[in-house]
């Protein structure tokens, strides 16, 4: 249990240390402040793990679900620090929006939930196969090295230990069997790291630096200040994460073979938000789900719910205790780029098997998945593309898993729900006309 919760710490800790390294350089904390904001949000992701696979009353999910800062708010937050005159201000605005945001979004769960039913197969199929397209190229950056402006990003020395890595993962998967096979990601994340060690790719610096103990100080940088604009972005974020949260557990719940229904998402909406509101209390940031964890899931097969709350305590000591930490932060980023190949390379096969049972023989359900997907891949493959829109709509539009998901909604709305139309099941290719192609209904050609 304790080697299983460690792989998913390790498969999400890049995750959560992002954010707040970028938001905590913008706002131009020092060293050891930097160091006190990533541990505050390893500590509050932990609190969210706990919420979301533990659960008090009518809050979690209960299911194998890891919880941690979302990515989505990294560009309004660092938009609310260059809006800041004093930038001391910047992080306690943040705060008081996501405290704002994260109680609205625990009312409004409810009534979010229901959109469930407009989540069948070949919605719930696309948008976890994005989750998957979406993250790869976060692996491919990771395997490139950490600094996009080094001399040495994208070298053959750091490919080279990200194909390692991935090879030591699939060897071990292919070769072994039982427990070891279980932990291939872990035994792979640790032989990668031995091996960046001649090349000098493996930095022990940070375990010589960390404290032994440390407590995140309730509001360390000042009491919540609350300014409607930082609100209102903030919420627009909330909607955005509730949106792949949602997305995220009917993924999660195809996979552990557990559908999850209205009162599952609601209560693990509860415990997104809940955690969100939460979270700035001890200086974190708007939590939500994981996604690369549901690809570690779908890979080990281990779905025990008890075994992702053991990562959660991980965390918790984690944020309580630096030098711990700091263990996690000395795997090189070229070695967790190979790791997270495996890994999110597994939720798009899983959205891909939904799609299996999706009824593709249908021109609907075709169309429906080919828009979806193109809209969902262009944030990936043209960044750019929405670049004259204003910043709040970019929030939206740069999350290809909230584009794709939303279109998917929609087309689904409009092919299967309004109207009657043309029969679906006539049309095998959405390319073809349409008079009485259905082969079961004709005559037998005469020879």
């Amino acid at each position: 249990m304790a080697t299983s919760g460690l792989q998913h710490v390790a498969a999400m800790y890049a995750g959560v240390v992002a954010p707040p390294l970028i938001v905590g350089a913008a706002a131009g904390l020092t060293g050891t402040e930097l160091t006190f904001l990533t541990g505050a949000c390893l500590f509050t992701a932990g609190l969210a793990t706990f919420l979301q696979t533990l659960g008090v009353w009518k809050i979690g999910a209960r299911l194998p679900f890891v919880n941690g800062v979302t990515f989505a708010g990294v560009a309004p937050m660092t938009a609310i620090v260059a809006a800041t005159d004093d930038k001391r201000d910047a992080l306690p605005v943040i705060f008081g929006a996501v405290i704002v945001a994260g109680l609205l979004g625990f009312l409004a769960a409810p009534v979010f939930c229901k959109a469930v039913r407009f989540f069948p197969p070949v919605v719930t199929g696309t948008v976890i196969t994005l989750i998957g397209v979406s993250l790869l190229p976060v692996a491919f950056g990771w395997a490139q090295g950490p600094d996009p402006a080094a001399a040495d990003y994208g070298s053959t020395t750091n490919l080279g230990l990200a194909a390692a890595t991935l090879l030591i993962v699939l060897l071990l998967r292919r070769f072994t069997r039982g427990f070891v096979k279980q932990v291939a990601v872990l035994l792979g994340l640790v032989a990668g790291t031995l091996l960046a060690i001649p090349f000098g790719g493996t930095d022990f610096g940070p375990v010589a630096d960390a404290d032994v103990i440390g407590f995140p100080t309730p509001f360390h940088f000042g009491a919540p200040q609350f300014q409607l604009a930082a609100i209102l972005s903030m919420c627009v974020v909330m909607v955005v994460s509730m949106t792949e949260s949602t997305a995220d557990m009917l993924a999660l719940g195809e996979i552990v073979e557990r559908p999850a229904d209205e009162r599952t998402i609601a209560a693990g909406l509860r415990a997104d938000t809940l955690g969100s509101a939460l979270s700035p209390v001890f200086n974190g940031f708007m939590c939500s789900a994981f996604a690369q964890n549901i690809g570690l899931v779908a890979m080990t097969r281990i779905r025990s719910r008890y075994v992702v709350a053991t990562g959660g305590g991980f965390l918790v000591l984690m944020g309580l205790c630096p030098v711990a930490a700091s263990l996690i932060a000395v795997v090189p980023r070229p070695v967790l780029g190979g790791a997270g190949v495996v890994l999110f390379g597994s939720v798009a096969a899983s959205g891909i098997q939904t799609l299996v049972r999706a009824g593709l023989e249908r021109d609907n359900n075709v169309l429906i998945v080919a828009v979806s997907l193109a809209v969902g891949i262009i944030p990936i493959t043209a960044p750019a593309f929405y670049h004259a829109f204003p910043e709040t709509a970019k929030i939206v539009l740069d999350s290809g898993i909230s584009t794709g998901c939303l279109a998917a909604v929609l087309l689904n709305l409009v092919f299967n729900h309004l109207g009657q139309g043309r029969n679906a099941a006539d049309v095998t290719h959405p390319m073809e006309a349409g008079e009485e192609l259905n082969r079961t209904t004709r005559a037998p050609a005469t020879p």
